[in-house]
């Protein structure tokens, strides 16, 4: 009897094996996530403003960990968010002080 069950376990074991080596070799790639924007406060607690509003070298960095964290691959974009981007719900335009007005980061991929 465990003859016939360590058999049959052995026999399990290569035709799992056997299904793993016939498979097709193609690589499977998954689907880009769709470009996507999103607004951060300026005042987040993390001080990411500076970068990002100002464009300057830490900015790309900055975005792109941003993009990657939210599970896309490069900051396509990022500054100071539009007006019409946070308030555009609203019939008149907020005025926002360049301190308080959120940040855009756009990431595609």
């Amino acid at each position: 009897m465990r003859r016939a069950v360590a058999l049959v376990g052995l026999f399990g074991i290569l035709g799992a094996g056997m299904s793993l080596v016939l498979l097709p070799a193609t690589g499977t790639v998954a689907a880009p996530k769709a470009e996507r924007t999103y607004l951060i406060p300026a005042g987040d607690g993390y001080g990411v403003a500076d970068c990002i509003a100002s464009k300057s070298e830490c900015g790309q960095i900055v975005a792109d960990a941003w993009c990657e964290s939210q599970g896309h691959r490069v900051a396509t974009a990022y500054g100071l968010a539009a007006p019409e981007d946070f308030t555009g719900s609203t019939p008149r335009q907020a005025s926002a002080t360049p301190a308080e007005q959120p940040l855009a980061i756009t990431c595609g991929g």
